[in-house]
C-alpha cells in the first residue's frame, strides 16, 4: 500500500513539474500550426495575384512550409525542456550522413532550384534536352517530366537539365517548319513556287509574320528541290508539318507538276 502511495505521489510531482510545460507545448504547436497555415495561404494568394510561375509557386510554398514547421518543432521541443543545442547537433550529424549518401539527389535538388530561378523552360514549353524532345509536363524538385511526340513520358534528372544544353522551341513563340519538295527538271520554277506558296498561305495555322518562304534549295541528280519554310506556333508544329507535305503533293498533282521520286528529308527546327 505504501509503495502504491509512493508511485502516486511521484506521478503527482511529475504532473506538477511537466504538466504545465506539456500543456504549453501543445498550445504552442496548435497555434503555430494555425499560423503556418495562414502564412502559406496568404503567400499563395499573393503569388497568384503576382502571376508567379506555377512550378516556382509550388516549390517556394513547400520550402517555406517545411522551414516553418521545423522551426515550430524546435520551439516545442525547447519548451519541453530538451536541450536544443544537443538536438541541433544530432540533426546536423544526421543531415551530413544523409547528404553524403544522397549526393546525386542533392545535385538534382540544386538543379531544380536553378531551373526555378533562371526559368530556361516552363510547363507547356516544347524543349529538347538530354537527347529528349518533348513538351514540359511538370517540373518537380528532383526531375522534369516531358511528354514526347509519341506520347511517352520522359523523366529527366534536374541536375543533368541544369548543367546541359537546352533548346527551347516555345520561348520565342514561333517555330520554323523546314520541308523539302522536289520536282522534275522540266517543270517551270516560277509556277512551282506559286503553287507551293499557295499551299502555305491557305493554311490557317501558318503564320504570316514572319512570312513563309519557298526557294530553290538544290539542283539534285533527278530533281529541283525547293525549301518550303512556313512559321507556326510551337503547338501546331506537327499539324503544319504533315499538312504541308500532303497538300503540296495534292497541289502539284492538280497543277500537273511532276514529283520524280520519293525523297528523304532532314528536319531542322529553329525557334
Amino acid at each position: 500500500m505504501e509503495k502504491a502511495q509512493e508511485w502516486i505521489n511521484y506521478g503527482i510531482e511529475l504532473a506538477k513539474e511537466f504538466g504545465p510545460k506539456l500543456i504549453t507545448a501543445i498550445l504552442i504547436y496548435a497555434i503555430g500550426t494555425w499560423i503556418i497555415k495562414r502564412i502559406i495561404g496568404t503567400s499563395k494568394k499573393v503569388m497568384s495575384k503576382s502571376k508567379y510561375d506555377e512550378s516556382l509557386q509550388r516549390f517556394l510554398l513547400n520550402l517555406v512550409s517545411w522551414a516553418l514547421k521545423i522551426f515550430l518543432i524546435i520551439i516545442v521541443i525547447s519548451r519541453l525542456g530538451v536541450d536544443v543545442t544537443t538536438f541541433a547537433a544530432v540533426i546536423a550529424a544526421a543531415g551530413l550522413a544523409i547528404g553524403l549518401a544522397l549526393q546525386g539527389s542533392l545535385s538534382n535538388f540544386a538543379g531544380g532550384v536553378l531551373i526555378m530561378i533562371f526559368k530556361p523552360y516552363r510547363i507547356g514549353d516544347l524543349i529538347e534536352a538530354q537527347g529528349v524532345l518533348g513538351v514540359v509536363k511538370e517540373i518537380e524538385i528532383f526531375t522534369t517530366k516531358l511528354t514526347t511526340p509519341e506520347n511517352k513520358l520522359a523523366i529527366v534528372p534536374n541536375g543533368a537539365m541544369a548543367n546541359g544544353n537546352i533548346v527551347n522551341y516555345t520561348a520565342e513563340g514561333k517555330i520554323r517548319v523546314d520541308t523539302v519538295i522536289g520536282v522534275g527538271y522540266n517543270e517551270d520554277i516560277k509556277k512551282t513556287k506559286e503553287v507551293l506558296m499557295n499551299v502555305l498561305t491557305s493554311n490557317d495555322k501558318v503564320l504570316q509574320d514572319p512570312a513563309p518562304s519557298v526557294n530553290v534549295m538544290e539542283l539534285a541528280d533527278s530533281s529541283v528541290n525547293f525549301a518550303v519554310r512556313p512559321f507556326c506556333k510551337p503547338e501546331h508544329y506537327w499539324d503544319v508539318y504533315f499538312a504541308i507535305y500532303e497538300n503540296c503533293k495534292l497541289a502539284l498533282d492538280a497543277a500537273n507538276i511532276e514529283i520524280p521520286y520519293p525523297h528523304s528529308v532532314e528536319i531542322h527546327k529553329e525557334g
